[in-house]
């Protein structure tokens, strides 16, 4: 019988300088601890004071050693490390090439120190290596499109710009906008006026600026028309110059709404448009614009189109898992042709 040769074991000792507390490095109960030990199940990791040790896979234990300094650098700027922060930073290493060699494309700790707006003692930033290239992105480009599942942040992100931008001049205003599209439900069976009926469409977008701004400097900031939350069809026939502007749930656009609001951009404006492909509720047989706009724009200079996925899902781990159940439940449908 052939036994198969055990592989080398690597050793690799690391001395976290007395300036970065333990308890900061780990956790408290060394949690932080126990989700590197989780994803790292062969390689045996100890700590004696300020020194990790750890012996497993050459692969694993330099990415183990990239870890810690990514980890180290983010403390370095004073931001705490969370359990989720640890998990994508070992995502971000993995998918960089097992943390061996020189760190490929952005890092752990330039994606999750990239600070985009504080307000009331909370920071917005990105989460996500996708999430960070989204941001730029909007940074380089006058108009952006961001496609993904439910919960991978690209209105809040967009929305975070936009404060950013108007807060440093260079935008005199925020035009958010949403199809007044029916969920499955009908507007013309809700009570009210038109504006009743059309508000809960666009209620998480106000939601979104109470998070980002304070919310007494709200209701004046729409008054004076320097905030705009409206239905798209508002939209028709105007030109937006000096706007930062946010088309959101895209995916229920018709082909010529697409076209009719990407026609309104002005001068010294901005354009970002959100939305799920997997999540039209237009009626049988109306194309979505934001599909559509996909085959058109691609390539077109000064036009990006951000792809986020499952693993750029910011809100509760369970949600992840849902997006990826239903593609792979969607895929075998279009597999066998129902």
């Amino acid at each position: 019988m052939t036994q198969t040769p055990t592989q080398p074991q690597a050793r690799a000792q690391i001395m976290i300088p007395a300036a970065h507390p333990m308890v900061m490095l780990l956790g408290s109960g060394d949690s932080l601890l126990r989700v590197i030990e989780s994803a790292f199940p062969a390689v045996d990791i100890h700590v004696r004071g300020n020194e990790i040790r750890a012996t497993g896979d050459a692969a694993d234990v330099a990415l183990i050693q990239r870890l810690f300094d990514e980890m180290m650098l983010v403390l370095r700027t004073g931001q705490p490390m969370t359990e989720d922060a640890v998990e994508r930073s070992i995502a971000m290493l993995r998918a960089s090439g097992n943390g061996q060699g020189e760190p490929q494309g952005e890092t752990p700790a330039e994606v999750l120190t990239q600070n985009i707006l504080s307000n009331r003692g909370r920071t917005i930033r990105p989460k996500t290596l996708n999430q960070k290239r989204y941001v730029d992105a909007i940074d380089k480009h006058t108009i952006v499109f961001s496609i993904g599942p439910a919960g991978t942040g690209k209105t809040y992100l967009a929305m975070a710009k936009a404060v950013q931008a108007l807060q440093s001049k260079q935008v005199n205003r925020i035009i958010l906008t949403r199809p007044a599209v029916e969920a499955g439900e009908r507007l013309g069976f809700l009570p009210g006026t038109l504006f009743d009926k059309i508000d809960p469409y666009l209620r998480p977008l106000y939601d979104a600026l109470h998070d980002m701004l304070d919310p007494d400097s709200i209701p004046r900031l729409m008054a004076a028309g320097t905030i705009e939350v409206a239905p798209l069809a508002y939209m028709r026939g105007r030109t937006l110059n000096d706007a930062f502007i946010i088309l959101d749930e895209a995916q229920n656009t018709s082909a010529e709404q697409m076209k009719m609001f990407l026609t309104r951009l002005g001068f010294d404006s901005k354009i970002v448009v959100t939305g799920d492909i997997t999540q039209v509720d237009l009626p049988n047989g109306t194309r979505s614009g934001l599909r559509q706009v996909q085959d058109i724009l691609e390539g077109v200079p000064d036009v990006h189109f951000s792809r986020l996925t499952s693993q750029d899902v910011v809100r509760h781990k369970l949600v992840g898992r849902i997006v990826d159940a239903y593609e792979k439940y969607d895929n075998r449908d279009s597999h066998n042709g129902k």
